[in-house]
């Protein structure tokens, strides 16, 4: 099963997005966890005047990409014993709550692994689910009858599960540019290497004869398997006719991850040639 992967998903089914449908804020963005301390946690904040039920779920997915090099989360329909899941032996407290205007909630994450388990980086999928209030639909009859849908944001993070040494590497390779408009469309064949995903940052350039960078993009990246995604490099209105090169460098750098979770690699780069137009 493919959804398409965000860190948020709004599920609102042709509504506009109003105040009614805000959900709560979730700190932090991903969750840790190691064989020594086999416990976290995450906060949940409910900026809104409205109280809201939250429920919290594990599931098993990872990011792949699809036919057109959008990311997308793959949910499979059971996970075997062949994947690397750790949803059946984390457990979440609370798992329901009401959260009142401006309230924080801890919610505590444990981990209870097999006593059997192997070493290596284990997946799991944390959904926040905010029931956030209710929107008035307005039918072209005048019956007197009035209609509420209640709206839902859920908020998707991954759960990494680390166990003894773990190594992570990417090979690039395939990298291509094609003109999209007024972009490039750089793709390339990421294919993880090591026991861990990799966590890390694809910067891409777009580079004059003359060494000039003309166009760049930073965009993090999360490989789990192998993917083939499509990084869009916006161009500068008009951009003279040439031949230039696109640079690709993929790198473990992230900013927005405390650098004791960070599993270093060496970067890796690739480059190609393109003629404008």
């Amino acid at each position: 099963m493919l959804r398409r992967f965000a860190t948020a998903g709004l599920l609102l089914l042709g509504i506009r997005r109003s105040a009614a449908a805000q959900g709560v804020i979730v700190a932090p963005h991903a969750v840790y966890l190691n064989h020594l301390t086999r416990s976290a946690s995450i906060i949940l904040y409910n900026p809104g005047a409205e109280p809201t039920e939250v429920t919290i779920s594990l599931f098993f997915g990872y990011p792949v990409t699809d036919s057109l090099g959008h990311f997308t989360l793959r949910v499979p329909d059971s996970a075997g014993t062949n994947m690397p899941s750790a949803t059946a032996w984390i457990e979440a407290f609370p798992r329901r709550m009401i959260l009142g205007p401006l309230q924080r909630q801890t919610v505590r994450l444990l981990a209870r692994p097999p006593e059997n388990l192997a070493d290596g980086e284990y997946w799991s999928r944390i959904a926040i689910a905010a029931k956030a209030g209710t929107v008035q639909v307005k039918g072209a009859d005048s019956a007197g009858i009035q209609v509420g849908l209640t709206l839902e944001v859920r908020t998707i993070i991954p759960l990494l599960y680390r166990k003894g040494p773990l190594q992570t590497g990417i090979s690039l390779t395939k990298l291509a540019a094609v003109r999209d408009g007024d972009s490039l469309d750089v793709r390339a064949h990421l294919q993880r290497l090591g026991t861990a995903a990799y966590i890390g940052t694809a910067q891409a350039s777009l580079v004059s004869e003359r060494g000039t960078t003309v166009a760049s993009l930073q965009q993090p990246v999360a490989i789990y398997y192998d993917a083939d995604p499509v990084f869009k490099l916006g161009l500068p209105p008009a951009l003279p006719p040439g031949r230039y090169h696109v640079r690709m460098t993929l790198t473990t750098e992230r900013t927005d991850i405390a650098p004791e979770l960070v599993l270093r690699a060496a970067p890796v780069a690739d480059s190609t040639e393109v003629a404008w137009p």
